[in-house]
């Protein structure tokens, strides 16, 4: 072929070209012979076209025809024309029309693939998938298939939609160092060591954190930049050592500015990308109110069930699970008005859900440290029957109201002397029931939510000592401030999680910008002085010019993307992900280097004991 460059892609003829001489190229994705004609599915990312050997072909060209197997490269030179009206392949964009082949160019050929590039599906629909490590070993292979492709241009288009609404907006997309000084904020760092300065590393940057306040203080009063960030832990379905953030930051802001212009961004990502309206303004739900009606900080609000109040049983029977936690509650409960004993109404399914069914719901609970799951039906007559019904017969006309329970319903209990711990087992249980019931509005496919108001400190009973929740440079609610020393479990931070479907989609807050608040808090976490200004001391001694008020928030582009794909793993919307060893088949790093390149770093290894 004279010239085998393609002048149209395998997704864009139509019946509108029909007549003219095109040029395809692609790999090979099907052929099949029939009635002395041999059919050639021509792929690329943009589609599939037929392309048709027919009579009027030459013997050269029916000879490459003969010889093309699956996923050899090639250009096809010929004539688009129209199928007849019975051959017409509705599913295909191209369906209507065919290429029959003048010329044909092998460019490279190909050998079996280690698995196929069509989807495999069993009789009920769900697609079979290879091996994992299989797939990330020929992690080339496996980006060819139509899901894998659908999801990495939707991360493009993402990004894309990112940038554009940003920059309308004034932000300025900067980029951040990184390799970065090592500091202390949570997860372990990956360490580079460095040639020139022996004993000493560089760390990669587990978020621009620090980096994006300097620029605050630098007078770039709105930043972003889609980030790189790095974090030795243990990977899971929805954690990489390597991700990406859509990080922000804006000067002279406050909270609710913040939250306005996410959701904005939000909306046009969907409406530009999916085509999916969201809301103008987000749920708020406060922290307390999130464990106390969903047991979790990211609850999935796309069904309506809610966690509700049981202690008021614990006084109707004899039940002693529920009197030894209304007695042994601990002084937090009590002092902040919170239940020991919670409920879950389960609507119709007394009849539906068998004793094993309950027991594997017992099961989850315990995960989460529940001590077990009470349970007990409401029969079509009205009483209780079944598990502790025993305890609580002839109290129906007392408890069902207070439950807002009724005929055919079915009643889960935690009990247990730490209200988080009860919130948390009964809420693992409520996010159960949703995917085992199907809950779901299938009107409210994406459903954010903000949750704000979080506790500025947790206690760590291992080091009795205070943390912080989030990190050491959030902004304490300023009511809270006269009494952050005496009264630290009682502090509300200026922060904020933007949750979506029961994930962490974004994690923000207001930061501090006043050095003496900032001493203040590395006194109250323990923090020396001296140990600050050597881990933190740059970004202080910065605050100490005139640093403005300054916020921001980073949603995760992975995840999110994972969910508008409607994915589990954010292994499936990235290019080339490492494996839950934090290992990568493929190109099998980590690896070992060579003795000279170690000597040359000042690093020398030792056998693990």
């Amino acid at each position: 072929m004279e010239n085998s460059k393609r002048t149209v892609t395998c997704g864009a003829l139509r019946a509108s070209d029909v007549g003219k001489t095109v040029i395809l190229n692609g790999w090979v994705h099907r052929t099949r012979e029939l009635g002395g004609l041999t059919f050639i599915l021509l792929r690329d990312r943009y589609g599939i076209t037929q392309t048709v050997v027919g009579d009027k072909a030459n013997d050269e060209v029916k000879k490459v025809a003969a010889s093309l197997k699956s996923e050899y490269c090639i250009a096809i030179k010929g004539t688009v024309a129209a199928r007849q009206e019975k051959d017409i392949n509705r599913d295909m964009p191209t369906g209507e029309i065919e290429v029959e082949a003048e010329e044909i160019e092998i460019f490279t050929t190909s050998q079996t693939l280690p698995f196929p590039v069509d989807e495999v599906r069993q009789k009920d629909g769900t697609v079979v998938l290879p091996n994992e490590d299989l797939r990330l070993k020929y992690r080339y292979i496996d980006l060819r298939r139509a899901p894998m492709q659908k999801h990495l241009i939707l991360r493009s288009q993402v990004a894309f939609a990112v940038r554009e609404y940003l920059t309308e907006r004034g932000f300025l997309e900067i980029e951040t160092p990184t390799f970065v000084k090592s500091t202390p904020e949570g997860a372990r760092d990956y360490l580079v060591p460095s040639r020139v300065h022996p004993g000493k590393f560089y760390s990669l940057p587990q978020s621009p954190q620090l980096y994006k306040q300097l620029l605050m203080v630098s007078g770039f009063d709105k930043y972003f930049q889609i980030a790189r960030c790095y974090r030795d832990e243990d990977a899971r379905g929805d954690r990489q050592p390597e991700f990406t953030q859509i990080d922000m930051e804006m000067s002279f802001t406050d909270r609710e500015e913040v939250l306005t212009v996410t959701e904005g961004m939000l909306r046009h990502v969907f409406s530009k990308t999916l085509g999916y309206e969201l809301p103008v303004k987000f749920d708020r739900v406060s922290w307390d109110d999130a464990f106390n009606l969903y047991g979790t900080d990211k609850p999935d609000l796309r069904f309506d069930m809610k966690i509700q109040d049981a202690a008021f049983m614990a006084d109707l029977g004899d039940f002693n699970a529920f009197k030894e936690a209304a007695k042994n509650a601990s002084m937090e409960i009590q002092r902040q008005k919170r239940s020991a004993v919670k409920a879950l109404v389960v609507k119709g399914q007394a009849k539906a859900f068998s004793r094993k069914m309950i027991e594997a719901l017992e099961e989850k609970a315990k995960i989460y440290k529940a001590k077990g799951l009470a349970w007990m039906k409401v029969s079509d007559a009205g009483v209780f029957e079944g598990g502790i019904s025993k305890f609580f017969a002839g109290k129906e006309g007392e408890i069902l109201p207070r439950l807002n329970a009724e005929k055919g319903d079915l009643l889960l209990f935690v009990a247990g002397e730490k209200w988080q711990t009860v919130c948390v087992a009964l809420g693992a249980v409520r996010s159960q029931l949703g995917k085992d019931l199907n809950l779901y509005n299938p009107k409210d496919e994406f459903h954010f939510a903000w949750i704000i108001d979080f506790p500025y400190f947790a206690w760590n009973e291992d080091e009795n000592k205070w943390e912080t929740e989030h990190h050491m440079f959030t902004l304490p609610q300023k009511k809270y401030w006269p009494t952050l020393e005496s009264d630290p479990g009682s502090v509300k931070g200026d922060l904020y999680d933007l949750v979506m479907n029961g994930y962490e989609i974004a994690s923000g807050s207001m930061r501090i910008n006043d050095p003496t608040l900032q001493e203040r808090i590395f006194e109250i976490v323990g923090y020396s002085r001296e140990r600050a200004e050597k881990a933190f001391g740059f970004l202080v001694n910065a605050f100490k010019y005139g640093a403005p008020p300054h916020g921001g928030i980073a949603p995760g582009l992975d995840r999110l993307v994972m969910l508008m794909s409607h994915e589990d793993s954010i292994k499936e919307v990235i290019a080339f992900p490492k494996n839950t060893l934090a290992q990568s088949p493929m190109d099998e790093c980590p690896s070992e280097v060579s003795e000279a390149q170690l000597k040359e770093l000042h690093i020398s290894c030792t056998e693990r004991e």
